[in-house]
């Protein structure tokens, strides 16, 4: 048995061969294209579908694919060749209804084929690389019926014309439109691209063209720009309705280029309508529409805010250097604040809020309020008016407003030291004659400045608060200390420190008698409880208030300054006092002397003195009375004094001098605390490093910077290069 061979097994294939009709693939063939005619001759519920499946399946399967697909093609051209007649022959309207209509016949057609030669479809064609039989059906469309020669230039007029028509005012069928688009569509993109949407595009620029011409010639800006709107909105609505979606694009693209990019500048200087008439009358939803239309098409927005840019530099030039405007500096900084406020509506109504435009605004401001050297000077006087009367009734949210709006006038400002002084000066009459409406508005105002400049720039201004405040507590304790003097002239001292104070000349000025005693008391008090202080009474800066009685006996008390208080009670021992005899006995300066008695002999319902001669101006010849005629309805009269708001020309001089003087040490320590850290500099870039330290403060000048350098170096802080002397160092 182990030696036995073992045997393999093979089971062969059955050898009886299978006889096929040789006329079986014609006969079934016919069976097929009969079914096909039926199926386009809309006769397809006679048929069994499930029987052509099986024939067109053998066909498959004996190897006659190729009979199959080739018979398809020539069955379905030829019914493609009458379809195409039954088109050409459709006239007007009807032509592109006869074309819908076969579309959507071949369309379903088309489908009922495809299922009956879905074994082709799956196993011959792919094996073969040839057109499946619903791509062949797309194509057989396309090559004989929409590239047929009578078919192809008419239906592109066709579609052409009704776009046309629509876009004159008349309405088409849109249905339509959309179905034959679509059909383009469904041919490929290239069928939609080439032989509608490039010509309907070059159309559509030429229309455009010529139609922005049209409009230009006769509408003014604000109308050629909704005209623009209008026309890019119906063409994006025409690509909702009936256009491929990415043809949006490529129609605005035409429009915006036809009907704004050609024309932007003329449309922005159109005369009497274009942009600088807009900005002027505050046109919103013009300059908005303007704004939406040129942010489309390139440097559209940026001519916009050049024209902007330019209007707005031209008026503010105007504005802050118009001599007439200048007289009143309230009314110029509010007409400032008038011109932001109007600009600020403008950018975030109708430009977007744009942050280019509101940086253009920005830079504009920067540009004119600086031509005016005296904007420091009259921003501080505005804050000023203000905050003696102008926020009396005015709520806190509206204060602190008025505030910001003129925060951000400083922040403009080059010369920020400049307004310091001012505030200055301004503040500390403010807080010496009580006249402030709101110490929570001045005290909120110093934040702000603290915010926006650093501690440095308000640190005085808080020791003036300060000082207001010990003071309060100095004459409480001053009272207490002397009880008799509870019933004769009270005395209210401010006692101010001389750094943080405006730096005031010593003033010369004879007290009256009953008043020097008192004075003298303070004194003594005050040097008693504090050592190494020195006083010196600064008496232009105080006011009195002091009882008089007139010719029939009328009582008054009146708000008066020290000064006027000197001359008045001089009149206590005298009817008539000369002006020799006032000046002698008072020792008061000449110019403010006469400022006084102008206060009191010349302003009408002030008039607490008569003159001889009477005129306007005082002279030294004059003599003065008492007026026992002065009437008031009020018990209490305040009699301000004759002073101009603004400076003299020799105080302004004096003003600049001074600032001048206190950037000197700024600059130079702005120099060493560079030099100390980089070492080595050459000339230049110790220039743009400085201007670049104080640019918060003020604009440094290159000439005075160069000075303080050579100061440095006179005084061992610095030294130049031996090889080269625009190079600095450094000495430690």
């Amino acid at each position: 048995m182990s030696n036995q061979k073992k045997r393999n097994f093979q089971i062969e294939a059955f050898k009886h061969r299978v006889v096929v009709d040789p006329k079986y693939a014609d006969k079934t063939w016919k069976i097929l294209e009969h079914a096909i005619h039926e199926i386009y001759n809309h006769n397809a519920s006679g048929l069994s579908f499930e029987e052509l499946y099986r024939n067109a399946y053998n066909m498959v399967l004996h190897k006659y694919g190729e009979k199959l697909y080739s018979g398809l093609v020539t069955t379905m051209t030829s019914h493609l060749r009458e379809i195409s007649k039954s088109i050409e022959v459709a006239q007007g309207d009807s032509f592109l209804e006869e074309l819908n209509r076969k579309w959507n016949d071949h369309n379903k057609a088309l489908q009922m084929i495809r299922d009956i030669l879905m074994y082709m479809d799956r196993t011959y064609i792919p094996s073969t690389n040839k057109t499946p039989v619903h791509e062949l059906g797309l194509n057989l469309w396309r090559d004989k019926i929409i590239h047929s020669s009578k078919i192809h230039t008419r239906l592109l007029n066709t579609l052409l014309e009704l776009v046309l028509r629509e876009r004159t005012g008349e309405v088409i069928n849109r249905g339509l439109m959309r179905n034959i688009i679509k059909m383009l569509m469904e041919l490929g993109s290239s069928v939609y691209q080439e032989d509608f949407e490039k010509p309907f595009l070059e159309v559509s620029a030429e229309f455009y063209r010529g139609e922005s011409q049209k409009f230009i010639d006769c509408c003014d800006c604000g109308e050629y720009l909704k005209k623009a709107e209008r026309r890019l909105n119906e063409e994006m609505d025409r690509v909702t309705h009936y256009l491929d979606s990415k043809s949006e694009v490529k129609i605005t693209n035409v429009v915006e280029k036809e009907m704004i990019a050609n024309h932007m500048l003329r449309l922005v200087h159109m005369e009497n309508s274009g942009l600088v008439n807009m900005l002027i009358d505050d046109k919103y939803e013009d300059m908005g529409r303007m704004y939406n239309l040129f942010h489309r098409v390139p440097n559209g927005l940026s001519t916009i805010r050049e024209v902007m840019t330019s209007h707005l530099r031209d008026t503010g030039k105007q504005l802050v250097t118009d001599p007439e405007r200048l007289k009143d500096p309230v009314e110029f900084v509010q007409r400032l604040l008038d011109e932001k406020d109007k600009y600020d509506n403008i950018i975030s109504m109708a430009f977007n809020n744009d942050k280019t435009f509101q940086n253009a605004l920005n830079s504009s401001f920067e540009y004119f309020i600086n031509l005016n050297l005296r904007s420091p000077e009259f921003i501080s006087l505005f804050v000023d008016d203000k905050l003696r009367k102008g926020l009396k009734g005015v709520s806190e949210e509206d204060a602190e407003l008025i505030l910001d709006k003129v925060m951000m006038l400083f922040r403009y400002l080059q010369e920020k030291d400049v307004f310091e002084k001012y505030y200055k000066q301004h503040l500390a009459k403010r807080l010496l004659s009580g006249k402030t409406v709101s110490d929570d508005a001045e005290r909120g105002l110093i934040v702000k400045l603290k915010t926006e400049c650093g501690y440095q720039f308000t640190s005085k201004l808080e020791g003036m608060f300060t000082d207001m405040k010990t003071s309060q507590d100095t004459m409480l304790g001053f009272y207490a200390s002397h009880p008799e003097l509870v019933d004769g002239p009270t005395l209210a001292v401010q006692v101010l420190t001389t750094g943080s104070w405006p730096t005031q000349p010593s003033i010369t000025c004879n007290l009256p008698v009953e008043m020097t005693a008192l004075c003298e008391k303070f004194r003594s008090y005050y040097l008693g409880t504090h050592t190494g202080r020195r006083l010196s009474w600064q008496t232009n800066m105080g006011t009195a208030d002091i009882k008089a009685t007139f010719g029939k006996g009328q009582k008054h008390e009146l708000n008066v300054s020290t000064y006027q208080m000197c001359v008045l009670m001089l009149f206590n021992n005298a009817d008539r006092v000369s002006y020799k005899e006032i000046e002698q006995a008072t020792e008061i300066t000449a110019s403010d002397l006469k400022r006084c008695l102008q206060s009191m002999a010349c302003v009408k319902g002030k008039n607490v003195l008569r003159k001889d001669p009477m005129s306007k101006e005082i002279g030294e010849d004059d003599a003065f009375f008492v007026n026992d005629k002065f009437t008031s309805k009020l018990y209490k009269v305040k009699i301000g004094t004759v002073v101009a708001q603004k400076e003299s020309e020799p105080e302004k001089q004096e003003t600049r001098q001074r600032v001048e003087e206190d950037r000197k040490p700024q600059i130079e320590a702005a120099i060493v605390r560079i030099m100390k850290s980089r070492r080595v500099l050459d000339h230049n870039n110790i220039i743009t490093e400085v201007t670049k330290q104080l640019q918060s403060r003020f604009l440094a000048n290159p000439t005075e910077i160069k000075k303080r350098i050579e100061s440095l170096i006179e005084r061992d802080f610095l030294e130049r290069d031996n090889n080269d002397r625009k190079m600095y160092r450094y000495l430690a």
